[in-house]
């Protein structure tokens, strides 16, 4: 009950005026007291002093005709003033002359102590006041009066306290009469909060009966009323939108289940796409290891070089299917020519080409199409295309590439007098995981991604692709529309010209390092019939005290080694005076950006990523001799 009391308002109301109201009753009293103090000890120095004047004035002629007997009558006539307990004249010597003192008090001093003025001490007052006749000391009066502080503390606290009692019940009894007019509208407030709760009616208000904070209080809560009122209003308008759009749920649904299956189908064909290769590989092998077979060599070797380049393709194709998921895919823009791209893919798909017969037919202008533009990926876009077309041509198939100038743009035409596409899968042909025939009994192989990918790089060259085809057997054109670079750069051409010539070969010191045997074992004799002096090492310690004997010019390291990364190994490579200006080639089966910039925090000079061409590690070679850093 009284933890309630405690927390109610309108105690809280009673509290703060009592409060308030003893806190002014005890600043009054202590100035009261103070002020009364001060008065009564100037007071009772006034009166001592006036009665020792008068006594001074009747006892002179005493004095001076050395009469005691009439100095000890006018002392005697202060026994009327009760408040002087003892009285004293002294000869001008300072000799007692005449005494009164009352009975039971203390005597007076036998010899003057001060000439003159007032001391209190103890419970009295001592007052030496001169006696004064023709200009002339001739004695000094001596009174003693009793300094009664306390009683008369005593009695004003009496009083005082008697006077703050009565205060604060006429202060009560004043609060509990004002505090409904404060109490009352915040209590009708807080039942109708508990109303609304109990009945979750938001239509309902609280009465304003003032204009002070509490009208004010009482507003914000109808106004927070009719915002609640609004908003469950909404909710419900929300939960019938729901309901609605379960039937539309389904219809998501569905599209989840058919993504599900494509998924399941991209699997399956990247399973099968990943294998094939792998049969004439092994075949390849066969060949090359039975000593009746010797001179299928060189074509079981191309096989192997055919189907390696199809695997490491298909590889590369999902990474740009994870860089395309991510936002992640880039180009890096530089100064080319129509003619080089296109040449480039031609001489990509050529084998294919030549292998299934068909006839390819090349037609570009007279004049130089200058682009801005990612060479590598820009050819990667011509040679999905022509590989397509190449693929899905039946064996003595046409194919034929074209451009024309129209304006500030190029319209470059790959079109193919192959299977064709359906009219149904024509909508979706740019789309990831979509193939024209996804049937088990197709001919051609594929991952579905190659078109998504050719489209995706020409829009990040500011570019757009078309598909068209008749239907099935009728064949297909892709035409791809770039923008023409306004003037020709001849960076590329002064860069090429300045090029110092070729300086030969040179054999270098190479340290290998990589927990991978069989590609550390291949790669070194790859790089020992270029002429190098290779050492192999597995693991960062070993390739740290091979390092510190060989003194490599350049160093290749594979970034996931054993207990310490290729990040570290070329750190610590740096710092050993032996391999302080070696060259580190970071090998590597990532080729994310992230994954180069990290390469070159660690003071890697080059990225290379696995499978490694040995036509790249022959340029780095070369490179070295002029002293340039990749």
């Amino acid at each position: 009950m009284f933890d309630h009391i405690r927390r109610s308002v309108r105690f809280k109301v009673v509290a703060v005026i009592l409060a308030a109201t003893l806190a002014a009753l005890l600043v009054s009293t202590v100035a009261l007291l103070t002020y009364d103090v001060r008065n009564y000890r100037d007071f009772l120095v006034t009166d001592a002093t006036t009665q020792a004047e008068i006594v001074a004035r009747t006892s002179a002629p005493a004095l001076q005709f050395d009469d005691p007997g009439a100095a000890a009558a006018n002392l005697a006539l202060l026994e009327s003033r009760r408040g002087i307990t003892a009285a004293a004249i002294y000869d001008p010597k300072g000799r007692l002359f005449a005494t009164f003192v009352r009975n039971g008090e203390p005597p007076v001093p036998s010899v003057l102590e001060s000439p003159h003025g007032s001391l209190f001490t103890g419970g009295n007052l001592e007052l030496y006041h001169p006696i004064i006749e023709n200009e002339q000391i001739i004695g000094t009066v001596y009174l003693r009066a009793a300094y009664d502080l306390m009683d008369r503390l005593e009695d004003y606290l009496l009083i005082l306290g008697a006077v703050m009692f009565l205060s604060l019940i006429v202060a009560a009894v004043i609060s509990l009469r004002l505090q409904r007019s404060v109490t009352a509208p915040v209590l009708a407030v807080t039942a109708l909060a508990r109303k609304v709760i109990d009945e979750r009616d938001f239509t309902l208000r609280a009465e304003r009966t003032s204009d002070d904070e509490i009208g004010v209080l009482v507003d914000s809560f109808n106004t927070m009323l009719a915002e609640v009122g609004q908003r469950t209003a909404a909710l419900e308008e929300t939960n019938r939108r729901l309901r609605e759009e379960s039937e539309e749920r389904k219809t998501a649904e569905a599209a989840l289940l058919l993504a599900d299956r494509r998924k399941d189908e991209f699997l399956a064909t990247l399973a099968h796409e990943l294998r094939n290769p792998l049969a004439p590989m092994v075949n390849a092998l066969s060949l090359m290891g039975n000593p009746g077979h010797a001179a299928a060599t060189p074509r079981a070797m191309q096989i192997i070089r055919r189907q390696l380049a199809h695997m490491v393709r298909l590889v590369d194709d999902l990474l740009d299917v994870s860089r395309i998921t991510r936002g992640k895919l880039a180009v890096q823009a530089q100064d080319v020519d129509l003619a080089t791209i296109v040449q480039s893919a031609v001489d990509t798909v050529q084998p294919l080409v030549q292998e299934r017969g068909h006839t390819l037919t090349v037609r570009l202008p007279e004049q130089p199409v200058p682009l801005r533009a990612d060479p590598v990926r820009l050819s990667q876009v011509f040679s999905n295309l022509l590989s397509n077309a190449a693929k899905y041509t039946d064996p003595g198939g046409r194919i034929e590439v074209g451009a024309e100038v129209v304006g500030d743009r190029v319209r470059v035409t790959v079109s193919d007098d192959g299977i064709g596409i359906s009219r149904e899968t024509l909508p979706t042909i740019f789309e990831m995981f979509t193939q024209g025939d996804s049937s088990v009994e197709r001919t051609q192989s594929g991952l579905g991604v190659g078109l998504a990918l050719t489209r995706r790089l020409i829009e990040l060259h500011g570019g757009r692709i078309e598909a068209h085809s008749e239907g099935l057997g009728s064949g297909s054109t892709f035409v791809v529309e770039l923008g023409i670079q306004a003037k020709r750069q001849a960076a590329a051409e002064a860069r090429t010209d300045d090029m110092p010539e070729d300086p030969g070969e040179a054999t270098h010191r190479i340290l290998l390092v990589d927990d991978n045997v069989d590609f550390a074992t291949s790669l070194c004799m790859l790089l020992e019939t270029l002429g190098n002096e290779v050492r192999v090492a597995h693991d960062a310690e070993s390739a740290v005290e091979v390092a510190r004997e060989l003194r490599p010019d350049v160093a290749f390291l594979d970034i996931g080694l054993p207990v310490v990364s290729g990040y570290d190994l070329a750190r610590r490579l740096h710092k050993l005076p032996e391999t302080e200006n070696t060259l580190l080639i970071a090998l590597s089966g990532w080729g994310q950006e992230q994954d180069r910039q990290r390469s070159r925090e660690a003071g890697f000079s080059q990225h290379l990523v696995k499978p490694v061409e040995l036509d790249e590690i022959e340029k780095i070679l070369k490179t070295l001799i002029r002293g340039d850093r990749l």
